[in-house]
């Protein structure tokens, strides 16, 4: 599948501040590591990101957001967020989750 290079690049802009994210393709898709954990990722024209647990319902009542979905089932902590509802602001804010998210998770 292919992926959004304009969103990957704007992704890539807001993360590579300080080296602690790495990148890495996959799956047909751009992800997004902190301390070998994914955080998100671009999958065609969609973010897909970490949320915790505790953040998911808020997470999907914002625009543009839905379940994350791998091989027809719900994957819990994640959602996709549709690339027309990612202005800059937007964008920031979430990816701030996905890195909050990321943050508390044990180093790979």
């Amino acid at each position: 599948m292919a992926y959004d290079e304009a969103l990957v690049e704007r992704v890539r802009e807001r993360l590579e501040t300080d080296g602690a994210v790495a990148e890495k393709k996959m799956f047909g898709a751009v992800t997004f590591l902190l301390q070998g954990n994914t955080l998100g990722g671009v999958e065609g024209d969609d973010l897909f990101l970490r949320v915790a647990q505790e953040d998911m319902a808020d997470a999907l009542a914002r625009p543009g957001a839905r379940p994350y979905e791998f091989k027809g089932r719900v994957s819990k902590g994640w959602v996709y967020v549709a690339g027309e509802a990612l202005d800059d602001d937007a964008l920031d804010e979430w990816l701030q989750v996905a890195l909050d998210a990321a943050a508390e998770l044990p180093p790979k």
